[in-house]
């Protein structure tokens, strides 16, 4: 088998050599893999709904390292592959460099932002959904000190920490957080040791609710605090299964849906700037039956208020991403 069949396939590899052009979509997902059990996973499960609903297939691959980044871009849109969806801010640059090469293909960046005529880029207020979150951790907390775990050091991820800790002082002004990121390198995305080990030192500190938007590091938190004894908070998929009845909720950011709507529009995708909030059902929490015992009628009927409030503009929450401010919590 050539380098060619196990980077794209043994189909690409026949586009290739047949020059036909595959119609077929294309996903990229970013370090970590697919089975991250978060932000990629959320992505595979919109790809395989697609997939399963249509009958179609597309092409992928899990990168495994940051040099396959541009060179992965380039080999599906040069079998035909249409749109090509991106996974993660850090496919930015690698797109903005190869997308005028492809002019006829369609690319779509999540998470990132792209400003070409062929790319879609796809963002999310995930400074809403955290607000929820923050509420529901400051309720919860019988210590009043709550946590936060970002993965890499990065805007987005201040992003949902700045949400979090205006919802959870919404919700008790005199609540402490605690933040900490993972590192500032891509490794952070899936490093679930360091995950435990600052989840250990937060409850030290007394946090007794801890919010992991950190990716596969995140599996990490969920697992040591449910070993401690204190509620979690998962991100992007819904991670209450992953320990049932001390996950306290998950903040779903429904990358899922982005990527299932934009295979499902094809060659007909259009391109430009979006953006999935609460409004839209991008961002919400999770309930489910993993969860419905942690999460009291009056918990819930407080966060409804204000997700409605955010809806109709009445809350504003304060974006890291547009301010790189955040007024109630120091980085």
């Amino acid at each position: 088998m050539t380098m060619m069949q196990k980077f794209l396939g043994a189909a690409a590899t026949l586009a290739l050599s047949t020059g036909a052009a595959l119609a077929d979509p294309a996903i990229i997902f970013d370090l970590g893999g697919k089975f991250d059990k978060s932000f990629n996973e959320a992505a595979f499960n919109g790809a395989e709904r697609w997939a399963k609903e249509t009958g179609g297939k597309y092409l992928e691959i899990e990168l495994q390292s940051e040099a396959q980044r541009e060179q992965a871009l380039r080999r599906f849109a040069e079998v035909g592959a249409n749109p090509i969806v991106t996974t993660g801010f850090a496919m930015s640059t690698p797109i903005s460099e190869v997308a005028g090469d492809y002019p006829d293909t369609k690319f779509v960046t999540i998470d990132g932002y792209v400003d070409a005529p062929n790319v879609l880029t796809i963002g999310f207020t995930e400074h809403e959904g955290s607000f929820l979150v923050g509420m529901m951790a400051a309720m919860a907390s019988k210590s009043n000190t709550v946590g936060f775990i970002g993965g890499m050091d990065v805007p987005l991820i201040r992003k949902f920490a700045c949400g979090y800790a205006q919802g959870v002082k919404a919700a008790n002004p005199d609540a402490t957080v605690i933040s900490n990121m993972t590192g500032t390198t891509p490794s952070a995305w899936n490093d679930p040791v360091k995950g435990g080990e600052l989840t250990r030192a937060q409850i030290s500190q007394g946090a007794d609710v801890i919010y992991a938007a950190a990716g596969g590091t995140g599996v990490g938190v969920l697992q040591v605090a449910a070993d401690e004894g204190i509620l979690s908070i998962g991100v992007d998929s819904n991670q209450n299964h992953l320990h049932p009845g001390k996950v306290l909720t998950s903040m779903l950011k429904r990358v899922d849906v982005a990527v299932y709507n934009v295979m499902s529009a094809g060659d007909a995708m259009e391109t430009g700037v979006i953006t999935l909030g609460l409004a839209e059902k991008g961002v919400d929490y999770a309930m489910d039956e993993n969860n419905k015992d942690l999460v009291t009628p009056e918990m819930q009927a407080a966060v409804e208020e204000a997700k409605a409030k955010i809806i109709a503009g009445e809350i504003k929450v304060q974006d890291y991403g547009a301010d790189n401010a955040c007024d109630v919590l120091s980085f």
